[in-house]
C-alpha cells in the first residue's frame, strides 16, 4: 500500500510545486513506483513534469467532480516508474462545486484507494491555500512535508501551518503525521538563511530534514523545460539535494515501518 505524503504550505512561493516534482521524480529514481498528483489549478506540477496546457486533456476535475475512473486520466511521464494526475484551470471550479456536495472532504481519499495498490509512494502538490483541494488532499495523506523558504518570519508562517494541520487532525484525518520540514532557498552565504535555518532547527527539532534544498540557477530552469532536475542537469546541486531529501523520506517510511502501522509523529 503506497505511502500519500502532501506538499504543502498556505504560504506561496516557498517550493512545494519543485519540491513535488523532484522528490517523485526521485523516489522513482531509486525504482519505487511513483504517481504525483497535482492538486493546484495553476497547473505548474503539470507542466513542469511535461506536459504544457491542453483543453482536451482529462484531469483531477473530472475525476473529482464527474467521478471518471483515474486509469482514464493517469499519464505516464518521461521518468521511468512515474506518473502524474494532472491538473488544469477547471480545478478551480471543482474548489467551487464541491462546497455542497456530500463528504466533499473525502472525495479526493476515495479516488486514491482506486490506484494506491499501484504505488509506493503518492505525492500530492497542494495549491498555496486553505481551500477545499487543500483540505481534500490533507485529509487523504498519511503525512504532510512542509517546504519552508529560508527569509524572514518563516518561523511564524511554519506555526500558523501547524495549527491547521492540528485541526486537521482533530476534525478530518487523526492519523495526519508531519512527513518534516524541509528549508528550501537556502543561500549559506546570507547570515539571513543561516539564522532562519538555525532558528527552525532549534524550534522543530529532528521534524526538520538534514537535507536543505539549495539556491539553485539549473534548479530554478528546469520547469519551464518541462523536466525534473535530475532530467535537466543530474550534476546540478539541485538534484544533489532532492535526491538527498528522497532518501530521507524513505528513510522515515521504513521506520514507521519498523515502529507499526498507525503511528504518526507530532
Amino acid at each position: 500500500m503506497g505511502r500519500i505524503i502532501a506538499i504543502a504550505n498556505q504560504k506561496g512561493g516557498v517550493g512545494k510545486t519543485t519540491t513535488a516534482i523532484n522528490i517523485a521524480a526521485s523516489l522513482a529514481i531509486f525504482e519505487q513506483r511513483t504517481l504525483l498528483i497535482d492538486c493546484d489549478p495553476q497547473a505548474n506540477a503539470t507542466a513542469g513534469i511535461g506536459f504544457p496546457k491542453d483543453p482536451g486533456r482529462r484531469t483531477l476535475y473530472q475525476a473529482l467532480i464527474l467521478a471518471e475512473p483515474l486509469d482514464r486520466i493517469i499519464l505516464k511521464t518521461q521518468v521511468e516508474g512515474l506518473d502524474l494526475l494532472p491538473a488544469d484551470k477547471n480545478l478551480v471550479g471543482a474548489a467551487v462545486e464541491l462546497v455542497s456536495a456530500e463528504n466533499r472532504e473525502y472525495r479526493l481519499k476515495k479516488l486514491i484507494e482506486q490506484v494506491r495498490d499501484s504505488y509506493a509512494y503518492i505525492i500530492m502538490d497542494c495549491p498555496p491555500a486553505l481551500d477545499l483541494l487543500t483540505l481534500n488532499a490533507l485529509t487523504a495523506a498519511d503525512s504532510v512535508l512542509v517546504p519552508i523558504q529560508c527569509e524572514y518570519l518563516a518561523l511564524e508562517g511554519v506555526s500558523e501551518l501547524l495549527d491547521t494541520l492540528m485541526r486537521i487532525r482533530r476534525t478530518l484525518n487523526p492519523g495526519l503525521a508531519i512527513e518534516g520540514i524541509v528549508l528550501t532557498m537556502y543561500d549559506e552565504r546570507t547570515t539571513l538563511s543561516r539564522q532562519v535555518a538555525s532558528d527552525l532547527r532549534s524550534f522543530f527539532g529532528s521534524q526538520v530534514f538534514q537535507s536543505v534544498i539549495p539556491r539553485n540557477v539549473r534548479l530554478a530552469e528546469a520547469p519551464s523545460h518541462g523536466k525534473p532536475i535530475h532530467i535537466y542537469d543530474i550534476h546540478s546541486r539541485g538534484a544533489e539535494a532532492y535526491i538527498n531529501l528522497a532518501k530521507e523520506v524513505a528513510s522515515n517510511g521504513e521506520k514507521r515501518i519498523g515502529k507499526g502501522a498507525g503511528s504518526s509523529d507530532s
